[in-house]
């Protein structure tokens, strides 16, 4: 997963601008984990349109 995409999902998830200025070691357990759900459903989507990112 590119780090645009990553950062894209996070500002959606409202931690992007703690990724920016901490960095994503601060970034909980919770944050991480619907990041990886979104970024899955972004995926299945993706490739339900024909897509690929």
């Amino acid at each position: 997963m590119s780090d645009r995409l990553k950062l894209e999902l996070a500002d959606e998830l409202g931690f992007g601008d703690t990724v920016r200025t901490k960095g994503w070691g601060e970034v909980t357990t919770r944050q991480a984990g619907s990041l990886v759900r979104a970024a899955i459903k972004r995926a299945e989507e993706d490739l339900a349109k024909g897509e690929q990112r």
